[in-house]
C-alpha cells in the first residue's frame, strides 16, 4: 500500500500541547509530523486560553499536574525568549475575604511548598495593598507566588509549531483524522489529506482526544468538556492590577479571576460549566453579570464600559482528574496526552519533554537507534513590532521596508509590513493574521482595520476577497469581490 508519507512519529493536535510536543520531538533525528484539523495552529482551546503561567500551588501533590506545572513554569523565561513570545513573570495572588479563610491560604502555601513552588508567602492586608493598591476593601489576606506569570498562548503555540517546522517537523493543517488502524509495527492514519503511516502516534487532540483513542479501541478515559466565558477589557484599565488575582478555588475550578494580559489588557473570568457539546462557544448576559459582580469584590475600578470583547473556551477535562500521559492499554504504538486542562498551558513545555523521553525509550527498546538532531536550533528570529519600536528603530525599519510606515491597525499599532510577514509565516485566514499580529484585537475589534487586512491578504495570497475566511471552512466573511468591497 502506498502512503502519502511515512513517519517515525505523528502528533494529532495543533494546540499549545501538541506544538510543544512537536518542538521537543524535533530535537531527535526522526521523521515526524503534526496533523491539525483546523485551518491553522492554535484555533482550538488554545485560542481561548487565559494565558496564565501558574506557579503550582493549586495542584495536589504527587500528581502529574503538580510535577509538570512546576517544571513547565521554570522553562518559560528561556522558552519565550528563544521563541520571541510575549511573557511576563508578574506573579500571582490568591486572596481571602475573612479571617476564617486564611487557614485555607496556609493549606495552599503548604501544598505549594510540597510541590516545589519557590518563594511563596502569605501577606496581610497592608502588605497586599503595598503591592496592589486597587484590591477591594473586603480583601483581608493573600498568598503571593512570585514565580507565576502571563503569556500569549496562541502566539506561543504558533511559535512552537514554526520552530518545530524549521527543525524538520512537517506541519499539516486542515487535516482531519477519519480513521486509525494498527499493526504490530505501525499505525495507519486515514485523513482528509490522504494516508500517513507511523511507528508512534501521539494523541494530543484536546477536546476530541477520547474520540481519537477509541479509533484504536481505547476506551480508557472520557473527556468531560467544561466551558468558560471570559471578558476582555480595554487597555485603559490594564494597570488596575499588576498580578493575576485569584479567589480561593471552587471544587471544579480555580475560580473567577482578574488577569492582566501579556499585551496590557485586563481579562475577567472564566466561568466553569460542564457541558455536553464540544463546539458550543456562546457567551451570555448571565455569564457577564456573574463575572463582573464577582471581580468587583476583588478589585476596584472595573467598569462595564471598558468591555471590548467576549469569548468562551472549552477545557478538555477528563474523568481521571489528572493529566493522562501514557501509552494506551489497547495499542502499544499510541501515546495518549489527554485531559490536559489547567495548568496545561504552564505544563506544556514539560509535557513535551516527557513525551520526548517516552518516544526515545520506546523506539530504543525496539532496536531502533535514536540520535539527537545535530542541527536543532531552539531560537526563532526576532520579529519587528511597530508597537514596540523606538523612533530610531522605526526610522531604520522604514528605510528597509516602507510598509512599516503604513499603520493598518490603529488600536494595536500594527503595520502593513507585519501583516505581510504573518501571511508569509503561514496565515491563511483573518484570525490567523489576528493571532500572529494582534491586528483587530484592540478597542474597535477590527472595525477600522479589517477591510485593509482583507485587501492585503487578497493581494499577497492572490485570491479574491470573497474567498478569504475568518477561521477556515464555513466562515467566509463577505460574498463580494475585492473590487466591489474596496
Amino acid at each position: 500500500m502506498a502512503f502519502a508519507k511515512e513517519y517515525d512519529v505523528v502528533i494529532i493536535g495543533g494546540g499549545v500541547v501538541g506544538t510543544a510536543i512537536a518542538r521537543s520531538i524535533a530535537k531527535l533525528n526522526l521523521r515526524s509530523a503534526l496533523l491539525e484539523k483546523n485551518m491553522e495552529i492554535a484555533f482550538g482551546t488554545t485560542k481561548a486560553n487565559s494565558g496564565i503561567v501558574h506557579a503550582g500551588f493549586h495542584s495536589q501533590p504527587d500528581t502529574l499536574k503538580a510535577k509538570l506545572c512546576v517544571e513547565g513554569n521554570k522553562m518559560y523565561p528561556t522558552l519565550c525568549q528563544d521563541l520571541d513570545v510575549p511573557f511576563l513573570q508578574n506573579g500571582l495572588l490568591m486572596v481571602s475575604y475573612q479571617k476564617s479563610d486564611e487557614a485555607n491560604l496556609k493549606e495552599y502555601l503548604s501544598q505549594g511548598e510540597k510541590n516545589g513552588v519557590p518563594d511563596l508567602k502569605i501577606l496581610d492586608r497592608d502588605e497586599l495593598l503595598a503591592l496592589e493598591p486597587n484590591l477591594a476593601d473586603n480583601v483581608s489576606a493573600g498568598l503571593l507566588a512570585p514565580s507565576g506569570g502571563i503569556v500569549s498562548p496562541f502566539e506561543l503555540a504558533i511559535a512552537q509549531s514554526e520552530n518545530a517546522q524549521t527543525n524538520g517537523v512537517d506541519i499539516v493543517c486542515d487535516c482531519s483524522v477519519n480513521d486509525l488502524t494498527s499493526t504490530k509495527d505501525s499505525v495507519t492514519i486515514s485523513t482528509t489529506k490522504g494516508q500517513f503511516q507511523t511507528k508512534i502516534i501521539i494523541n494530543a487532540a484536546g477536546l476530541f482526544a477520547d474520540n481519537i483513542a477509541r479509533l484504536l479501541g481505547d476506551d480508557s478515559f472520557r473527556i468531560k468538556p467544561r466551558k468558560g466565558e471570559e471578558y476582555l477589557l480595554d487597555k485603559r484599565v490594564g494597570n488596575l492590577v499588576s498580578r493575576t488575582i485569584f479567589p480561593l478555588p471552587t471544587p471544579n475550578s480555580k475560580g473567577i479571576l482578574v488577569i492582566p494580559t501579556a499585551h496590557g489588557n485586563l481579562m475577567l473570568g472564566p466561568t466553569a460549566n460542564e457541558i455536553t457539546a464540544r463546539d458550543e462557544f456562546s457567551t451570555t448576559a448571565l455569564g457577564w453579570e456573574k463575572i463582573y459582580n464577582f471581580c468587583q469584590k476583588m478589585v476596584t475600578g472595573i467598569e462595564k464600559r471598558d468591555l471590548i470583547a467576549s469569548f468562551a473556551g472549552i477545557r478538555a477535562a477528563s474523568d481521571r482528574g489528572d493529566f493522562i500521559i501514557e501509552f494506551s492499554p489497547s495499542c502499544e504504538r499510541l501515546i495518549n496526552v489527554a485531559g490536559i486542562e489547567s495548568p496545561g498551558l504552564t505544563a506544556a513545555p514539560a509535557i513535551g519533554e516527557m513525551v520526548l523521553k517516552m518516544v526515545r525509550e520506546k523506539l530504543t527498546a525496539e532496536g531502533i537507534t535514536v540520535l539527537d538532531n545535530p542541527n536543532f536550533n531552539p531560537v526563532l528570529p526576532k520579529r519587528l513590532r511597530l508597537s514596540q519600536m523606538s523612533g530610531t528603530e522605526l526610522d531604520a525599519a522604514i528605510s528597509k521596508d516602507k510598509r512599516f510606515a503604513h499603520v493598518i491597525c490603529r488600536c494595536e499599532l500594527v503595520s502593513e509590513a507585519e501583516i505581510v510577514e504573518a501571511i508569509k509565516r503561514g496565515a491563511r485566514t483573518l484570525d490567523g493574521v489576528k493571532l500572529r499580529t494582534r491586528a483587530g484585537m484592540g478597542r474597535c475589534q477590527g472595525g477600522f482595520c479589517t477591510p485593509k487586512i482583507l485587501k492585503i491578504m487578497s493581494r499577497e495570497l492572490n485570491i479574491p476577497v470573497s474567498e478569504i475566511t475568518k477561521r477556515g471552512n464555513g466562515s467566509k466573511l463577505i460574498p463580494y469581490t475585492a473590487k466591489e468591497l474596496l
